[in-house]
């Protein structure tokens, strides 16, 4: 998948697409549904197919002190898109120029000028431009103006009728609901990043761990969980089992929230590697201990659970695995 990381120097390659908008924080199923719009879009068109969204999302510029709430901030939805089948990924730059553009200016300016797109798709709520001044109405009479095509996708729900959403998966990962999470999203929710070097303290308990960069990732409810653990090589993932504690150590007095994640019989250094931690299901709260002896044994017996999760996990339902190789997994 190629990734243009402007709308202002759009090369040849990208131009002319079947083009999904949308800002597609989670990459969920609704999200799906109008990527593969795009895709038979494009197909039909013999066109590329391509998706538009935004890094930093736009809740997160204009919300520049609020805390971190994104299901998958940039390269992490880029992986996610790029395994739909998308061609070309436009990965805007949301800042202070772009807020500024107008609906109008978007239409006529980026997409039909900057991208020459052949069709655009949408949900059926999508809005943009300058205060959220544009809707699909707007989108439709841009598209007649400049002569490419607009679809629609209604809502998508699950077999319950709700309808899939972020702001429903970020409800459920705050509440600590991770498999509920995961069937709204159709996989486990992940948190991706870099090993960093830690204080050695889970070493010294007995039960090493690896400190992964939380970055803008939303925080689910503090407390262990069952894991699967991907150890990213390139375009490959190795996925293990573990658990993971997601926490303030209030018992070292700690204050910043870390994702400290053990790996299920291994060995090796993992500083400087990248891990995805998929989050497969909820231990227990976090807890304040009275000493490293408590600690050492609730942590056996954490350990202990999240084994027992994982393999009923691999029994059971599949949207709790994040892809088929997590099934042989160590």
């Amino acid at each position: 998948m190629e990734i243009v990381r402007s709308h202002t120097a759009v090369p040849a390659s990208a131009r002319g697409a079947a083009v999904a908008l949308g800002n597609f924080d989670g990459v969920h199923p609704g999200h799906r549904s109008v990527i593969a719009g795009a895709v038979e879009k494009a197909r039909d068109l013999d066109v590329p197919s391509a998706v538009m969204t935004f890094d930093p999302h736009p809740r997160r510029f204009f919300q520049a002190d609020a805390d971190p709430f994104e299901l998958t901030p940039g390269e992490t939805k880029a992986r996610h898109i790029a395994a739909l089948g998308v061609d070309v990924l436009f990965l805007i730059p949301f800042d202070r120029s772009f807020a500024e553009i107008s609906a109008e200016e978007f239409v006529d300016d980026v997409l039909a000028e900057a991208l020459g797109v052949r069709h655009v798709v949408a949900g059926y709520n999508f809005v943009f431009g300058r205060g959220r001044g544009g809707d699909i109405g707007m989108l439709r009479e841009a598209g007649d103006r400049n002569g490419f095509g607009v679809s629609v996708v209604s809502a998508v729900g699950g077999g319950d009728g709700a309808v899939f959403s972020s702001t429903a998966i970020r409800d459920r990962l705050r509440a600590g609901n991770v498999c509920q999470a995961a069937t709204l999203l159709g996989r486990p929710w992940e948190v991706e990043g870099v090993v960093m070097s830690g204080d050695q303290r889970g070493r010294q308990i007995g039960f090493p761990t690896a400190n992964v960069d939380p970055g803008d990732y939303l925080m689910p409810l503090l407390g262990v969980y069952a894991v699967w653990v991907g150890i990213v090589d390139g375009e490959k993932t190795d996925w293990r089992r573990g658990v993971v504690n997601v926490g303030r150590r209030p018992t070292f007095d700690g204050e910043s929230v870390t994702v400290e994640v053990n790996l299920f019989d291994f060995e090796g250094d993992l500083y400087g590697r990248t891990l995805r931690v998929a989050f497969a299901d909820f231990i227990r709260p976090e807890m304040k201990f009275d000493g490293i002896d408590a600690i050492r044994a609730q942590i056996a017996a954490d350990c202990d659970a999240a084994r027992f999760a994982l393999e009923g996990i691999v029994a059971g339902a599949a949207n709790a695995l994040p892809d088929a190789a997590a099934v042989d997994a160590a």
